[in-house]
């Protein structure tokens, strides 16, 4: 098949409303194709489409496939035995995957593609919100909302910023001129043999830059600096320490982070980044650092970081009730959870932490239990309903659960109950938290619904 999507005309999108695909049909669109999709029911995104003039349906069918289109790209969460991916084989429609037709889209702009274990949705934001704040006006397609803004976008600059998923090797579809690698732990251990399997797909990905592209890094990652060494193109690296770009001076205050940003051991300024945590002073650093390549004035980058306001369910306040704080965070990896209660402990520190963590897989919950049961000892007291139950086998679920992972908790000294059901979840902190008390929920699956429900509760 030709690398580009010039020559189709007319697409269709199996599972349309993810976060990814939905970005790739306003893209799409905005290059003049006619663009519809399908899903199994409505929700934010396929209604945000719905408002451009694009098709939708609901429910997967093969009526939904005919001869007149040209092109069918499907999510990565559609199994080969989709009615609809069956019926276009059957009209012998061509069918790629969504990374796929990412990557082919980025052979037709500037790309610049951020991955990493962790770090890559807030650092993808961040960038973004730079070139736009800068009038570089970018494509995006992102896996969280920046707020105020949205996940994806469409721009006339020519640039094009995606979170690469390293899951299944998605991200050696794309050939960005600029790469990001936040950072190399072991995760999606269901498709990955070990953290020297995972290390060569991140190496495999270096290879796949354009020439006279550049590779950006976090060198204080010791998986990070190897793939840094052998890939053999130009690179950037940063760090606290170490590192071309690096952060000296940082004062963490409760409305965020303040340092001084050196580049080649001479200073560029001060930054005063509004989002809080060590963490993300690293992915403020990752920012700059793709701001020096493209030529952004410091100011503007500095400028972009003081206005940026993060990006939703990462440390997202939604509820402040009664001197009550309800936070929101998508991190499901034990080091994203204990960055983001670090952060906690430092904008609150004599507030008492109650998290409420829905493990994401049960493969990953198994494979990095040790690490997860040492992952909440920033905070006072964890709760655990039933793991989020997705692509695992029905086998799996019989080797892990949730009363094994807190057992483990409370082995490492915190206080960790099991309650299964959202509702009995809101009904014990009704009956145990007090004035001054944080709740934050946090996990990849819909665990933010306890904190709307606690919310509400609270509010009655």
């Amino acid at each position: 098949m030709d690398k580009t999507l010039d020559r189709f005309e007319k697409v269709h999108i199996i599972g349309i409303g993810g976060s990814g695909t939905s970005g790739l049909a306003k893209i799409l669109k905005s290059l003049g194709k006619i663009v519809q999709g399908s899903d199994l029911r409505a929700g934010p995104q396929t209604k945000n489409l719905g408002k451009l003039g694009i098709r939708i349906f609901y429910g997967h069918a093969p009526e939904n496939i005919d001869s007149s289109i040209n092109l069918i790209i499907h999510s990565q969460a559609v199994n080969y035995d989709n009615p609809e991916y069956q019926e276009a084989k059957k009209l012998q429609i061509p069918i790629i995957s969504y990374p796929r037709a990412l990557g082919f889209l980025m052979r037709e702009k500037r790309g610049i593609a951020v991955s990493g274990t962790h770090g890559k949705t807030t650092t993808s934001a961040m960038i973004t919100f730079m070139l736009k704040y800068a009038g570089r006006d970018p494509d995006f397609v992102i896996g969280g909302e920046i707020c105020g803004i949205g996940n994806s976008g469409v721009g006339k600059g020519g640039v094009l910023v995606v979170e690469a998923c390293e899951y299944r090797r998605s991200f050696l579809n794309l050939e960005p001129e600029i790469a990001v690698i936040t950072a190399i732990e072991e995760d999606h251990l269901d498709y990955y043999r070990d953290i020297r399997d995972i290390q060569d797909a991140f190496e495999n990905f270096s290879e796949r830059i354009v020439p006279e592209g550049k590779l950006i890094g976090m060198i204080e990652d010791p998986v990070v600096a190897l793939v840094m060494r052998n890939c053999g193109v130009k690179s950037i690296s940063y760090g606290f320490a170490n590192g071309d770009v690096q952060a000296k001076n940082i004062d963490l205050f409760e409305s965020g982070n303040r340092f001084d940003c050196f580049y080649n051991g001479k200073i560029l300024g001060n930054i005063h980044s509004s989002v809080w945590g060590m963490h993300n002073v690293l992915n403020a650093l990752a920012t700059v650092s793709v701001g020096l390549i493209l030529g952004i004035p410091f100011s503007d980058i500095a400028g972009s970081l003081k206005e940026f306001s993060g990006v939703c369910r990462r440390s997202q306040v939604i509820g402040w009730v009664n001197d009550i704080v309800i936070m929101d965070d998508y991190g499901h990896h034990p080091t994203e959870i204990v960055a983001t209660l670090k952060g906690l402990r430092q904008r609150f520190p004599s507030r008492k932490i109650i998290a409420v963590f829905q493990p994401h897989q049960y493969s990953r919950t198994r494979f990095l239990l040790k690490d997860f049961a040492t992952s909440f000892k920033s905070c006072d007291e964890v709760i655990v309903p039933d793991i989020y139950f997705v692509r695992d086998s029905e086998n799996e679920r019989k080797l892990i659960n949730s009363e094994i992972l807190v057992e483990r908790i409370q082995n490492e000294g915190t206080k960790a109950r099991y309650i299964a059901d959202f509702d009995k979840i809101v009904d014990y902190l009704m009956g145990h938290i007090s004035h001054g008390d944080l709740v934050l929920t946090i996990g990849a699956g819909p665990i933010y619904e306890v904190g709307l429900k606690l919310k509400a509760a609270l509010e009655k």
